[in-house]
């Protein structure tokens, strides 16, 4: 492969181009009319127009991706995560026109994308689940049914999707009818599939995934863990690696059972396997995402492996270069997921135009964006900015570095989550490791948020006290009825 085209735009798009250029791969970029002066676009070799802004007339166009493919005489598509990632029709339109998906194969994607059927297709590899039905239903009689059977709380999934749509926790039997409407009505909404299914609600968890590598030669291995427990509505907003709580003992099962999921599906490329973590760290198979995660840079900076380069390397039928024996952790990384949302207001969208864009810099610290100082934040796609990744000697390290990188980092014109990833980064629950997934209902609100500012604003206010009065001769304002100048100017 001498081009590759991305069918993706902001901070992933510039981030899978960087590699490829490293590795002397030519790119195209595919924009929006919202993205058209975006930087990912300036920075790719070639640009094709896709269409309008709205992403079903651009990026989610299957057609016009690979006409772009063509026209650029590009031979593999990168679909980034999000978009078409995940679409297993788009996998194999890619590859029925003679293009190289950089991907995992299109029945890897089917099985795995519905969480049913991923569960039914790990089932003989002896891998821990959590109790529950293997099938889909949308009868409340027989929910109610299997749920007395399971025990409260139960938790009511969609088969065909995630991030949090058409999830409700249900913790009495008397609940159970309305959620389900509403679970298999969001459902509907979301992936066009009402199908539901229950199972047992794991309190307190630890979200844990494991990043695993598939080569076409039967090669597969895991790249450790990463902790993603900090989250809002069900959606990662901090995360790190590896995990602060995991055992050596644990750390190796979670990664062979990795490798199993990966074997059970025929995996290529690159992949991350999630598991939920109770109390007793007992671990349990959750879903597997079939592609790149936006968290990737983590296990990056602990392992020294770039993971678009082993997608590339991986989609030229490649063999990794490298065996398990060959990994080690080192270090210890942080990612805070900078959104333009206000954790003020109930982490709302703040859409405006970036009036000051200042990227913090400095030994540790990485950062993943792309947008710049006057841009404007188009309603029309994810509200993520950036990706603020620090990497220290140890877990310590990196979180100090973690609050002065948010402190160097400038941004106005628009609200944003940096404020919370620090409030997150202070805390003494996130700081001593004693957190699990329900940490946002637990600790935050936007009135303690608030709070952490005034204090900060009574200390820069005194600290300015202090240096007038230290600096007060010096600023005293002149005498005027003496004053030389003033005598002067009533001369003219």
């Amino acid at each position: 492969m001498k081009k590759i085209l991305v069918a993706n735009r902001g901070e992933i798009a510039l981030r899978i181009m960087r590699t490829a250029h490293k590795m002397g791969i030519k790119t195209v970029a595919v924009y929006s009319d919202a993205d058209r002066d975006a930087p990912h676009v300036r920075f790719a070799n070639e640009a094709v127009h896709l269409g309008n802004s709205p992403s079903s007339e651009s990026y989610l166009d299957m057609d016009k991706i690979v006409n772009a493919a063509h026209q650029t005489k590009a031979e593999g598509i990168h679909p980034g995560y999000g978009f078409l990632s995940e679409n297993a029709a788009f996998a194999q339109l890619v590859t029925k026109n003679g293009l190289c998906f950089i991907g995992p194969k299109p029945h890897a994607i089917e099985v795995m994308g519905d969480k049913l059927a991923a569960k039914e297709a790990v089932k003989g590899y002896n891998i821990p689940m959590v109790p529950g039905i293997e099938e889909a239903i949308t009868d409340i009689a027989l929910a109610q049914k299997i749920s007395k059977n399971i025990g409260f709380p139960v938790l009511i999934k969609a088969s065909a999707g995630g991030g949090g749509k058409g999830m409700r926790v249900v913790h009495h039997l008397s609940e159970l009818p309305e959620q389900m409407e509403r679970a298999i009505s969001e459902a509907k909404a979301a992936f066009g599939n009402g199908s539901v299914f229950l199972e047992k609600y794991i309190e307190s968890p630890r979200h844990i995934e494991i990043q695993i590598l598939a080569d076409t030669h039967g090669n597969i291995l895991h790249l450790f863990e990463r902790e993603c427990s900090i989250q809002r509505r069900h959606q990662k907003v901090v995360e790190e690696a590896p995990s602060a709580i995991l055992t050596p003992e644990i750390r190796t099962a979670m990664g062979e059972a990795a490798v199993k999921v990966a074997k059970a599906c025929d995996y290529v490329g690159a992949g991350t396997v999630e598991f939920l973590l109770d109390g007793d760290n007992k671990f349990y198979f959750l879903e597997m995402n079939t592609r790149l995660q936006v968290e990737h840079p983590v296990t990056e900076l602990i392992t020294g492996i770039d993971l678009v380069e082993q997608q590339i390397k991986i989609a030229r039928n490649e063999k990794l270069a490298f065996s398990q024996e060959d990994l080690s952790i080192k270090g210890h990384a942080l990612e805070v997921r900078v959104y333009a949302e206000d954790p003020m207001n109930n982490f709302l969208p703040s859409m405006g135009t970036l009036e000051t864009y200042k990227r913090p810099v400095g030994e540790g610290i990485r950062l993943d964006d792309g947008f710049e100082e006057g841009m404007t934040i188009p309603i029309f796609y994810d509200p993520m900015l950036a990706k603020l990744i620090t990497y220290g000697k140890d877990r310590e390290e990196a979180i100090q570095l973690m609050i002065r990188a948010i402190s160097d980092f400038k941004i106005k014109g628009i609200s944003t989550t940096l404020s919370f990833g620090k409030f997150v980064c202070e805390h003494e629950a996130f700081t001593s490791g004693n957190f699990d997934t329900h940490f946002v209902k637990n600790y935050f609100t936007p009135e303690l948020l608030h709070q952490q500012y005034g204090q900060e604003r009574k200390i820069a206010a005194l600290v300015g006290l202090k240096l007038f009065l230290e600096h007060n001769d010096q600023l005293r304002l002149p005498d005027y009825k003496n004053s030389n100048w003033s005598l002067n100017r009533t001369k003219r």
